[in-house]
């Protein structure tokens, strides 16, 4: 059974940085379209970034510049520094898995198929 945790989340004054993991389990690899999502409350989940088999990336208007989102294949495991952080990015983290795309990855939520419990990103003073 594919499972992914997340781990790392937090609370942190603004301006400060968190590192994010996500553990993908042995019964698949990190080798497919792999994604950071993020949900407030009250508003709907939204793709941060997202990184191909390959290694190339995407991200989010509002985390370009700040989050840098990378893969250790050999463990299995999706980070995600998060630099400069702002209270803007208070929310749920999670990570997912595309099981049908290993290139040109979605930023739709609908599209992944795995999804991690999630983790709490708090940013205040």
């Amino acid at each position: 059974q594919v499972q992914l945790m997340e781990i790392g989340g937090g609370s942190v004054q603004p301006g400060g940085s968190l590192r994010l993991s996500c553990v993908v389990s042995s019964d698949t690899d990190v080798n497919y379209c792999m994604g950071w999502f993020r949900q407030a409350p009250g508003k709907e989940r939204e793709g941060v970034a997202t990184i191909e088999s390959g290694g190339k990336t995407r991200y989010a208007d509002f985390v370009k510049g700040r989050f840098t989102v990378s893969k250790d294949n050999a463990k299995n495991i999706l980070f995600l520094q998060m630099d400069n952080l702002n209270a803007d990015d208070t929310a749920e983290y999670y990570c997912a898995e595309d099981r049908r795309r290993r290139w040109f990855c979605s930023f739709q939520d609908d599209d992944f198929d795995y999804w991690g419990q999630g983790t709490q990103v708090t940013v205040s003073p």
